[in-house]
């Protein structure tokens, strides 16, 4: 990926929109449409409140979160990708398995929902540990190979 913004700051809700905004406005830059940022934002905004809330526990509450987004692939499969790291507790995304969504409301278990619909809204959802450090990439498909080259 070649980075086209890149930003850190604090594991903070403060924060959020400071971690979001710049991100939306390159995917609207590079020509996707609001209905697409509208998909980018809810899954950032899902997993950084997640990391914001469960990453870091009460000892490392200082803790940064780095967001990075830019352009990936090649002709007619280009994505346009975000990148999220923290230094928090590790935590796989792509491991966890789907709630039951078909279950009454009393019998689904608590939590997993968010990483359930970031997985549907996202086109590529990927973990990794770097060292000490989670990297989570997030992608969405560029419209279509036409418009993806004149950007």
């Amino acid at each position: 990926m070649d980075p086209l913004h890149h930003i850190t700051l604090p594991a903070a809700l403060d924060h959020l929109g400071g971690l979001t905004g710049p991100v939306l406005e390159c995917a609207r830059t590079k020509g996707l449409d609001e209905k697409v940022i509208t998909r980018i934002d809810l899954a950032m905004e899902e997993v950084l409140v997640n990391i914001i809330k469960y990453s870091y526990t009460a000892s490392e509450n200082s803790g940064d979160i780095t967001v990075s987004c830019g352009l990936s692939g090649s002709a007619g499969n280009r994505m346009f990708m975000i990148e999220i790291r923290d230094t928090g507790i590790p935590f796989d995304v792509t491991q966890k398995d789907p709630p039951d969504v078909e279950a009454a409301i009393d019998d689904r278990q608590i939590g997993g929902l968010g990483i359930y619909l970031v997985k549907k809204t996202m086109d590529l959802v990927d973990y990794q540990r770097q060292g000490d450090t989670n990297v989570l990439l997030l992608g969405i498909r560029m419209p279509n190979a036409d418009e993806t080259e004149r950007l």
